[in-house]
Formats: structure tokens, sequence, C-alpha cells
């Protein structure tokens, strides 16, 4: 079973995940294939929230068109109809190559998110400000 520790390590530090159980409520595990997976909450009522998803989605979905890297970040949620509400979407990185672990998503999240990514002020941007 691959390492979890830094990239859970990395994830609890971003501002606006939603911890109610702490580091706890981030699931994590790896399929029968091999590749691993990690789950967690975003507080989407926090002002970083939709930043968070757009930095994550870029870096792990797009940040080169040439060598992608091997993982997909995207929303999940239990059918709206039985549960609705944000409340309940939850968001989950996925390796697709078993050679690609946490440890290095999490190098390629800590190269290219704001730093320190927990320090709020570093997530502003220019534009932010005005």
């Amino acid at each position: 079973m691959p390492d979890f520790e830094r990239l859970l390590s990395y994830l609890v530090r971003l501002p606006a995940i939603d911890l109610p159980a702490g580091r706890k409520s981030i699931g994590h595990g790896v399929s029968d294939d091999g590749c691993w997976w990690a789950k967690f909450s975003i507080n989407t009522d926090h002002p970083l929230a939709w930043r968070h998803v757009q930095e994550l989605g870029y870096v792990l979905n797009y940040v080169s068109i040439e060598e992608p890297l091997p993982t997909v970040f995207k929303p999940v949620s239990p059918p709206p109809y039985m549960n609705g509400g944000v409340e309940f979407l939850s968001w989950v990185i996925e390796s697709q190559h078993v050679d690609f672990t946490p440890d290095l998503c999490a190098e390629w999240l800590e190269g290219r998110l704001p730093r320190p990514v927990d320090d709020v002020s570093e997530w502003s941007m220019d534009d932010d400000d005005n």
C-alpha cells in the first residue's frame, strides 16, 4: 500500500478543506488495479473554496498538455435527489498509474500551489486586492 503521509499532511493544510473529524475526514485507499485515491470535502462557504478547486484541477488535470500528470481531480456526489445540497459534494484525486505515488502528487502540489499553502494571504491574486 502506498504511503499517504505526505499527501494527507499537505491536504489538511489547505484553508478551505472541511475537516469535521480532523485528518480522518480525508478518505484514501488503493483500487484493485493498484492505483490510489484520496477523497475529501471542501467548505464551499470558505472564500477560497473555488480557488482551491481551480488550482487543484489545473495542477492535477491539466498542468501540461504534452505530459499530463497521471491523475484526475473531480467532484463526486451521491444522487442529488436523495441527499440534495452542496454539503454532500466531495472531491477525489485519483491516480491513473501505479508508479505515480501519493508522495509524487504532494510534490507536484507543493511546487505549484501557493506557499506556504496554509497562509491565506498567499492565495490572493493581484486582482483580488483591487
